[in-house]
């Protein structure tokens, strides 16, 4: 019986639960509706609900804002208006822009004095120093320079002074300095003769690059030269002159005279009559030790041509 049923579940809690469940789904359609609607919820979560709900927030506030920049933009470009934002300039290239003007004023001062030095007497030759003078005469040099008193020492062309001093026939080199505030410095390096010629308006004498810089007499004990053209650029010249610069001074000091028909083809000759047979100009160095170990024997004639065998008789 139905009613006996309902009335022996009475008394059981949990058998009374297993009724009234089938009932309250017999409700109707409209309460089967609002059970599947809510069934989503429960199973959600509350805390689900309320990270997606902020995740909606934040996309619906995003599109919003991606729509008015979009809205911005056009409005700028139907005004023709657009341009890219300004960057900031970079530390760097404030510090170079800084370097930069700093260097355009110190040029445009030094400029600026040396226009003043170059153009005004503040700074001008009022005397000239000669340096390094013997044979040759302070007066051939100061002619030769040419040098113009209270000319601004800026407007003096040392290469051209010292190149019209070099001219002189007994200077071998010549540099000129400017002296600040207002001196020219003059040094002058004189040639020093190495052998002599004679010719006949008198003896020619010959530095160690060949060259005739002086007709005068010769120094004591400076040795004769024998070659058929003196000069330097003569071969015979240059090989008798590196026989010469080779030797060493004890020896030089008893040459008294070089002959060189050839540059194969050389000889000395000594204050006391001996000789040297030196050949050619090869092995120059090699030849000079061992005429220098010869010469300590008694003997008439040095033979050097050969270094490897050399000779006294």
């Amino acid at each position: 019986m139905p009613g006996e049923t309902s009335g022996d579940a009475g008394g059981d809690p949990l058998r009374e639960i297993t009724v009234t469940e089938p009932i309250a789904g017999a409700g109707g359609s409209e309460d089967d509706g609002a059970g599947e609607a809510t069934e989503p919820e429960v199973m959600e979560g509350p805390r689900r609900r309320a990270r997606r709900e902020r995740a909606e927030r934040r996309a619906a506030q995003e599109r919003a804002t991606a729509i008015e920049q979009a809205r911005r933009e056009a409005k700028r470009r139907a005004r023709g208006r657009v341009a890219d934002p300004a960057k900031p300039v970079p530390r760097g290239a404030i510090r170079g822009l800084k370097l930069v003007l700093a260097t355009i004023g110190l040029t445009a001062l030094t400029v600026a004095l040396g226009l003043v030095l170059y153009l005004t007497p503040v700074m001008s030759a009022r005397s000239v120093i000669v340096t390094g003078i013997g044979a040759v005469t302070r007066d051939e040099v100061l002619g030769a320079a040419q040098v113009r008193l209270g000319t601004p020492l800026l407007q003096i062309d040392t290469d051209g002074v010292a190149d019209r001093v070099a001219a002189i026939r007994r200077v071998a080199s010549a540099r000129v300095q400017r002296q600040y505030p207002s001196a020219l410095r003059i040094t002058i390096v004189e040639r020093v003769p190495v052998v002599v010629k004679d010719f006949p308006d008198g003896p020619h004498l010959y530095d160690r690059d060949g060259v005739d810089f002086a007709t005068a007499p010769p120094p004591p004990a400076l040795p004769y030269i024998d070659v058929d053209n003196p000069g330097p650029s003569d071969a015979a010249t240059k090989a008798a002159l590196a026989v010469l610069l080779a030797l060493r001074p004890e020896v030089v000091a008893q040459v008294s005279r070089i002959a060189a028909p050839s540059v194969a083809s050389i000889t000395l000759t000594l204050t006391d009559g001996r000789t040297v047979i030196w050949g050619t100009n090869e092995r120059t160095e090699e030849k000079a030790q061992k005429l220098a170990a010869l010469l300590t024997r008694p003997g008439r004639i040095y033979d050097v041509s050969s270094p490897d065998l050399p000779t006294v008789k």
